[in-house]
């Protein structure tokens, strides 16, 4: 339903086409649960307080962006560093009378600084605890999946054998490293179809793909989601978190790890039921 007060809502929604908010009953919240979606909410606005709870707990691939107070006096520094800190916004947007579509839009689609610390922060934001070493490996592999295209290639450049790479992520329940390389491209990929007109075939051919029908074809068996779809929704999280339900669906990475945050994406049956991961899998990864 429209925005109340001027646009002023505590939190708010904005999903495609991203033509404008829906304000959140927070009695009662209704979030979705398909890729693309944005909840705002308002440090400005009178009733901010309800929507900490919204803000903090929200479903994992949902992006969050915070638009700060007009003054200090209604929030200071120190209580607004410390929400951001809790909530791990995508953006922080200076304050507005009237927050407008557009901008949270551009949010969306904007290349992240760093999109290896990116992933890894998100990973821990919803809950996935990550031994030192092992976030050292999975950044390293998104820094490098804009130029390396294979795990021999990968773990040549992590100084660690393919095998001793493979059962690193597999004592730790997380995909094959061939999967975390894969989706690192597919990100990175995402992010290029949001950001320019260039064709299917141009973005494939600029990541290592050799055409556009590979990259869509490896986009779809990993997370379930066509290049059109993923240029037409707006942003990477939740294209990251279908690829974890997707993994956990395969049973290739831990439900438990996923347990402490709600989803977009359904992961599947019990863990009980589905067929475990095997030192054989881990090592045949490509």
């Amino acid at each position: 339903m429209p925005v109340s007060d001027e646009g002023r809502a505590s939190v708010t929604l904005l999903g495609p086409p991203y033509s404008r908010f829906e304000e959140v009953d927070l009695a009662s919240p209704k979030l979705p649960r398909e890729g693309g979606w944005a909840m705002t909410w308002n440090l400005g606005s009178n009733e901010w307080r309800g929507g900490e709870e919204l803000a903090e707990g929200r479903l994992a691939g949902i992006a969050l962006v915070v638009i700060l107070p007009e003054t200090t006096a209604q929030l200071s520094v120190l209580r607004v560093l410390r929400l951001i800190e809790r909530t791990r916004p995508l953006a922080v947007l200076p304050h507005h009378e009237v927050p407008s579509p557009r901008e949270v839009k551009s949010v969306l689609r904007r290349p992240p600084t760093s999109l290896a610390a990116s992933v890894t922060d998100y990973l821990e934001w919803r809950g996935v605890t990550l031994t030192t070493g092992t976030r050292r490996i999975l950044r390293r592999t998104v820094e490098l999946s804009d130029r390396v295209q294979t795990i021999a290639a990968l773990s040549g450049n992590l100084y660690i054998s393919r095998r001793a790479l493979g059962r690193r992520l597999l004592n730790q329940r997380l995909p094959v490293p061939s999967h975390w390389l894969q989706i690192a491209r597919i990100l990175r990929a995402t992010i290029k179809l949001q950001n320019s007109d260039a064709s299917l075939f141009t973005v494939a051919s600029s990541l290592g793909y050799p055409d556009g029908f590979s990259l869509s074809n490896q986009m779809k068996r990993l997370c379930g989601v066509r290049p059109l779809e993923a240029r037409r929704r707006l942003g990477w999280e939740w294209l990251f978190e279908t690829w974890l339900g997707a993994e956990a669906t395969r049973g290739t990475l831990s439900s438990r790890l996923l347990a402490a945050r709600p989803s977009i994406a359904p992961t599947g049956p019990p863990e009980a039921d589905r067929s475990p991961i095997t030192p054989s899998s881990a090592a045949g990864a490509r």
